[in-house]
């Protein structure tokens, strides 16, 4: 039994791909007898964050926990970068960090992106080791500090939802007439490339195809509300329907009814979208900017764009419309893709034996130190 604890921004309950891979990795370590403890801290602007290392609360409160190891879900690195060091000296439990996907990998001005490539690689540098939700990701935070990390790549799991659809029933659904049914589950965000997407539906013929997005109408509303404006001037509000946040459930339901997930987002570490979708039978139109490359081969399960590419986008959005016996093919292979894709907890047994082995070596070096 290991006492884990677990540092994130926020509400564990927040409705990102991130939070959830968080939340079944606390489940998967609960289901095999260790106690877990999540330490919040507010989420904030990243200065605000850097001031964190300053504040002798936190310290306090950071050193006064009794874990045999502490995970930090690496957004949190700036908050950390220089408090680690300190941690390390004061309480000696080891220090994973959890990376979903570094910040200086998204897309923003070269100026910020150096900023934060110096912070996280001056973080990454304060851990003993860190779990990645890919290989991509690996390869990221390895070329940002010029040396391997010791670690394990745990992907996320897709199972999270029942899925109860048959071959026979994604045959059907695909060669059925009417409209191409096209589904996004994101966040309403700048990032998440929707704005590309209704431009490049709206090179189509409106009567071929339907949009849903399912996702938080509240994470950004300034971008929501230019998104709306977009929508109306190009005169497809009865085509598009932003859902907002939903349950499972729900989510289940517009996947088994919809015939492509496209998501062409700026960047995806992994992108469990993806693999939810393919679950249910759906090719994807996937981002190629990150991770999806590892749980989607192009021109098989799906399709890859650009960041920013509307061109290529509105090509492959057509293409499933006119050949459906295409769209039947890539949706069986994404099917038998996704039912190949590791559990979620298949993929954390070597994230709970890292931990483990971290928490024996440090137990080992206790026992040494005090028989001197």
């Amino acid at each position: 039994m290991m006492r884990v604890g677990l540092i994130i921004f926020g509400s564990l309950d927040t409705l990102t791909g991130g939070y959830l891979y968080d939340r079944r990795l606390l489940e998967h370590l609960r289901s095999h007898g260790d106690q877990t403890r999540v330490v919040s801290l507010p989420l904030r602007t990243y200065p605000r964050h850097l001031a964190d290392n300053f504040s002798p609360s936190l310290a306090r409160r950071l050193a006064s926990e009794r874990f045999d190891v502490l995970v930090q879900d690496e957004l949190n690195h700036p908050s950390l970068v220089m408090l680690n060091r300190w941690l390390r000296a004061q309480t000696g439990y080891p220090i994973v960090a959890l990376v979903h996907l570094l910040r200086s990998s998204e897309r923003q001005a070269s100026l910020l992106r150096h900023a934060y490539a110096a912070v996280e690689g001056r973080y990454l540098g304060t851990v003993d080791a860190a779990i990645f939700n890919c290989h991509t990701t690996r390869q990221a935070a390895e070329s940002l500090i010029g040396r391997a990390i010791p670690g394990v790549v745990a992907y996320p799991g897709g199972d999270h939802m029942r899925v109860q659809l048959t071959e026979a029933e994604v045959a059907a659904r695909a060669r059925t007439a009417g409209p191409l049914r096209v589904v996004s589950i994101a966040n309403v965000v700048p990032g998440k490339g929707l704005h590309d997407l209704v431009t490049a539906l709206a090179s189509l013929p409106t009567e071929s195809w339907r949009l849903t997005v399912v996702g938080s109408l509240t994470t950004d509303r300034l971008y929501v509300k230019r998104l709306r404006y977009l929508i109306g001037r190009l005169g497809l509000g009865a085509n598009v329907h932003l859902l907002g946040s939903v349950p499972n459930q729900r989510v289940a339901e517009h996947l088994g009814r919809s015939h492509v997930l496209a998501l062409p987002s700026s960047y995806e570490a992994v992108g469990i979208a993806y693999l939810e979708a393919m679950r249910f039978g759906l090719p994807v139109i996937a981002t190629s900017a990150g991770g999806a490359r590892e749980v989607v081969d192009d021109g098989r399960e799906g399709f890859f764009v650009a960041p920013g590419d509307v061109q290529a986008l509105s090509e492959y959005l057509h293409l499933f419309m006119i050949d459906r016996e295409l769209l039947l093919r890539m949706g069986i292979a994404a099917r038998r893709r996704a039912a190949r894709h590791p559990t979620w907890d298949e993929s954390f047994r070597c994230v709970r034996e890292l931990l483990s082995c971290l928490v024996t070596s440090r137990q080992r070096r206790g026992r040494e130190e005090t028989s001197l």
